[in-house]
């Protein structure tokens, strides 16, 4: 016996297996008989509100019937927008995202759809379904990509950010791809959009990058910010921004401050932070609450930077004030234990002390701050050098079994999160101290290491066949 193909076809079947009748079913389903037999005649088009009725009077899963559903309908003319829309919706509510793509990729060629795919994806993008908000977004930006619309660049920017992740080469990549269509955004999204690019080169530490993004954040904030404060009456921000334009000024300042700072540069890097602590503002009033909150956020992390960079150069008596500083904000305690162990390395400084102090907060876990998350690939990447610098501290100290469980974790880490860097610094933090390995340790680290080159043997195949 042929499996139905139509709905219709299905509730038919289903009919005269259970031996009831249409209005027996009208009462199990809720859909007026009626209604029932005009869709059964092909007089009524099921609608996606009765088709999840049927679907649960028949005593199926939700969705079940969704993709029998989409073949008839692209058998037949093409859906308006008054099913399209609703079918769009309950595909996404049900992650049943392959019959999503096949339902977007069906209407791809329809020009006039494509604002309302747009608006669609960014409801689902506010609600949290970044999945099937992608889906659509990657329809509007393919069929879209030869118009220089702000709808095209805001879809780019979108999937920007739905495809960040744990991976870092898929992070570059999807970095790399998106900038070309910052100038195209919103002036007020272009802040938001260049910070996030910029948070993204600083994760792989292409600082290059990073201070070519930080200039630019700095002169577009400057402009949106400086016109704000001499309009005569309070206006609403442009539209965009998720900050108050103060932040991304202030925030370009202490970019250039960590790229001073990974260039070794620690005076230029105590003048930046000079600026970001308030001294861009000199003759300026703060007065907006949401102002004031962005000043004492930045006064606070540039009291703990002006303490790294001084003790980065040298000045070993301030460790105690700013071990003092940082333990006042839990969340600043594992990026400030890595610097701290990076300056005993270099020092030859005894840490053990704020190692046992601070141990219940060194852990791999989501970072906070007044303006919601830090960007997870930096809290990813500091959290993998912390794990090295304090695998070499062991070792310097000869704490060898200690120093290589701590190594082993950065680089299981490492490769979870494809940072290539960071496995490499790994491997030859291991090779220096290999002789001090255990049978067992080294097992471990050539199980690892067969993963590592597992891992770039796909990458290689994937690259061959673009």
């Amino acid at each position: 016996m042929k499996p139905a193909t139509t709905v219709r076809q299905e509730l038919e079947s289903y009919l005269r297996r259970a031996g009831i009748t249409l209005q027996q079913f009208s009462e199990i389903s809720g859909i007026n008989p009626g209604t029932i037999s005009a869709m059964l005649s092909g007089y009524r088009q099921i609608s996606i509100h009765n088709l999840d009725l049927i679907t649960e009077g028949m005593g199926l899963e939700q969705g079940s019937l969704y993709e029998i559903y989409l073949d008839e309908c692209l058998r037949g003319v093409p859906m308006h927008w008054r099913r399209l829309g609703p079918f769009i919706r309950r595909c996404a509510e049900l992650d049943k995202l392959d019959c999503l793509e096949r339902l977007v990729q069906a209407v791809a060629d329809r020009l006039a759809y494509m604002p309302l795919l747009f608006k669609t994806a960014e409801q689902f993008f506010r609600e949290g379904k970044r999945a099937a908000a992608a889906l659509l977004y990657r329809c509007v930006a393919e069929c879209e990509k030869y118009q220089h619309s702000e709808r095209l660049a805001l879809s780019r920017y979108r999937l920007f950010t739905i495809h960040l992740g744990e991976d870092q080469e898929e992070n570059l990549r999807a970095a790399v791809l998106f900038e070309d269509y910052v100038e195209r955004l919103d002036e007020g999204i272009q802040l938001d959009a260049v910070k996030d690019l910029a948070d993204v080169y600083a994760s792989l530490h292409r600082w290059d990058r990073v201070q070519s993004l930080a200039e630019k954040l700095e002169q577009k904030a400057a402009i949106q910010y400086h016109h704000r404060v001499n309009r005569k009456r309070k206006e609403a921000m442009d539209k965009g921004a998720s900050r108050p334009e103060l932040f991304y000024l202030l925030y370009a300042y202490l970019l250039k401050a960590n790229v001073c700072d990974a260039r070794q540069e620690y005076e230029r890097a105590l003048g930046y932070v000079a600026l970001y602590r308030g001294g861009v503002l000199h003759g300026i009033g703060v007065e907006s609450e949401e102002d004031r909150r962005v000043v004492e956020q930045f006064q606070e992390w540039g009291r703990a930077n002006a303490y790294l960079y001084r003790l980065m150069s040298g000045e070993v008596q301030v460790l105690a004030e700013y071990a003092e500083c940082v333990a006042a904000n839990a969340q600043e305690i594992v990026p400030a234990m890595y610097r701290i162990l990076q300056a005993a390395n270099r020092l030859e400084l005894n840490v053990d002390p704020l190692l046992d102090r601070f141990r219940a907060h060194l852990t791999y876990t989501e970072r906070l701050c007044r303006f919601g998350k830090y960007n997870a690939q930096i809290v990813a990447d500091q959290y993998v050098r912390y794990l090295s610098e304090l695998s070499h501290y062991y070792f310097r100290t000869q704490r060898y079994e200690m120093g290589f469980r701590r190594l082993l974790e950065g680089m299981g880490l490492a490769l979870r999160f494809n940072h290539e860097s960071m496995m490499i610094r790994c491997a030859r933090l291991f090779e220096q101290f290999r002789h001090e390995a255990s049978g067992e340790v080294q097992e471990q680290y050539k199980y690892l290491f067969c993963e590592v080159e597992k891992s770039y043997e796909k990458k290689s195949v994937v690259v061959d066949r673009v």
